[in-house]
């Protein structure tokens, strides 16, 4: 089995092109195993560990591919910390991007059980988080978590026409050089704030439009969207810091930093995609 880990800052992570088995996943994500719910939580808290919603979702067809947890500097945490999985459907799995529905929870608090959209492209190994197609499904620890969670990853297996559809119009639009610019300068503003904080980016937009690989240097809105995802989401890109020195830019690698910039991301080349369908 061929296995893809890395440990960032925040986040470690671990993705494979095969199902994930309980012992893969209990090495980087230990939190999902919890037997119990955290010292801070009351009586009123429903418990019911990651594992068993997992296994729920297993039942269900749901198979899990990628998993990461938080970093914590409180070690007494790290058992109830943030965790996320990513889940494909049997059904979904075709084509050169597939569909997976992110699972978020937590044992301490932190997060209640949220399932949202996302794409994973094969070519670059990248998952992607489907902007605000679909409403977050939220569901409380408290009642019946493991038929609600079911039930909201079969309403987010749905939204999944709606986003085929929109890549579909990304991939049919051609995107001119000035054009891909402009996209390129609002996604870095997006993730530096450079408007805010007076602080330049620490890399220029041809940076962040570079293709990673031949099959990524069409013009089209679809491709130029996963340009800049890519570079900016993993990094390693040189560039100066704001007082002028050397420095590679970094992975976005926690759980929220790195869900909240992809959705940003995925809103940007929606509202592209339709500023120019109505030109």
């Amino acid at each position: 089995m061929k296995l893809s880990s890395r440990f960032g800052r925040n986040a470690p992570v671990l993705r494979s092109h095969l199902p994930l088995t309980d012992d893969q996943i209990r090495n980087v994500a230990p939190s999902i195993f919890a037997d119990a719910a955290h010292d801070s939580r009351s009586k009123r808290y429903a418990y019911i560990p990651t594992i068993e919603v997992l296994d729920g979702l297993r039942k269900e067809g749901f198979s899990p591919f990628m998993v990461a947890q938080t970093r914590v500097r409180d070690e007494g945490k790290r058992e109830h910390t943030k965790h996320l999985i990513r889940l494909r459907h049997a059904n979904q799995i075709e084509g050169n991007e597939v569909n997976e529905i992110i699972l978020l929870n937590s044992h301490d608090g932190t997060s209640s059980y949220q399932m949202l959209a996302g794409q994973f492209r094969f070519v670059c190994k990248n998952g992607m988080v489907c902007g605000k197609t679909t409403d977050d499904i939220r569901v409380p620890h408290k009642g019946n978590i493991l038929h609600e969670v079911i039930e909201g990853a079969v309403r987010v297996l749905d939204s999944f026409e709606t986003v085929v559809e929109q890549r579909e119009g990304m991939q049919a639009l051609t995107l001119n050089q000035g054009e891909q610019a402009a996209f390129a300068r609002a996604a870095l503003e997006l993730k530096y704030q450079a408007s805010t904080t007076g602080a330049p980016a620490p890399v220029t937009e041809s940076q962040i439009l570079a293709p990673r690989r031949m099959e990524d240097r069409a013009p089209d809105l679809w491709t130029t969207f996963n340009r800049v995802q890519e570079n900016i989401i993993k990094g390693g890109l040189s560039g100066r810091n704001a007082k002028g020195r050397p420095m590679r830019t970094r992975e976005v690698g926690g759980i929220d930093q790195n869900i909240k910039l992809n959705r940003a991301l995925w809103v940007l080349a929606e509202e592209m995609r339709l500023l120019k369908a109505n030109c």
